[in-house]
């Protein structure tokens, strides 16, 4: 989901584009056969488990086996990205991993220091063991907005990192750019 109908991908045009390149990579939503792991920050808990639950909702849909879904919960989203990375640097891999949580601006400094460190931290891990770690923590300046990004329904940010996290494992094995 965009935030604008203003930055949506205009489907037509990146069609004509398409076909002035010679491979095309685009995401397929399945997850049959793959793992995956959701690290959850406990801190704004009632937030991070309607996100849960969105992306689970979304695994389901898509056929990801519940056998192959592990949820770790940590005390909050600064202590997501080490947990991430075990999930990624396990003896069996999980093939992607989902960072759920919510930091909500209050009246102390922490807010910048604790979004932009779990941002950071799960930055790090994607790109050191190139297992896709989607950033689901949603970073709001009020209750109400985390409670609007988290609503049961199609706009919900726990679902939109799951079809992420699916897609960027279906790009990350297709065609010329394959990890294999």
């Amino acid at each position: 989901m965009t935030s604008s109908d203003d930055t949506a991908l205009d489907l037509q045009v990146a069609r004509r584009l398409n076909e002035r390149a010679g491979e095309v990579i685009e995401p397929v939503l399945s997850g049959r056969g793959l793992r995956v792991g959701v690290v959850c920050g406990q801190f704004n808990g009632a937030i991070t488990t309607r996100l849960l639950d969105g992306a689970l909702a979304a695994f389901d849909e898509a056929g990801v086996d519940r056998s192959d879904i592990s949820i770790a919960w940590v005390p909050g989203a600064f202590e997501i990205p080490l947990t991430a990375l075990a999930y990624a640097d396990a003896d069996r891999p999980y093939d992607a991993v989902i960072a759920l949580g919510a930091v909500i601006r209050g009246d102390t400094g922490h807010y910048e220091l604790v979004a932009g460190e779990c941002a950071r931290g799960v930055q790090d891990v994607q790109l050191s063991t190139r297992v896709p770690v989607i950033f689901g923590v949603l970073t709001t300046n009020t209750v109400e907005q985390a409670l609007e990004r988290s609503l049961p329904d199609e706009s919900n940010k726990g679902r939109e990192s799951a079809l992420s996290a699916l897609a960027m494992v279906s790009v990350l094995r297709q065609g010329s750019i394959a990890n294999s």
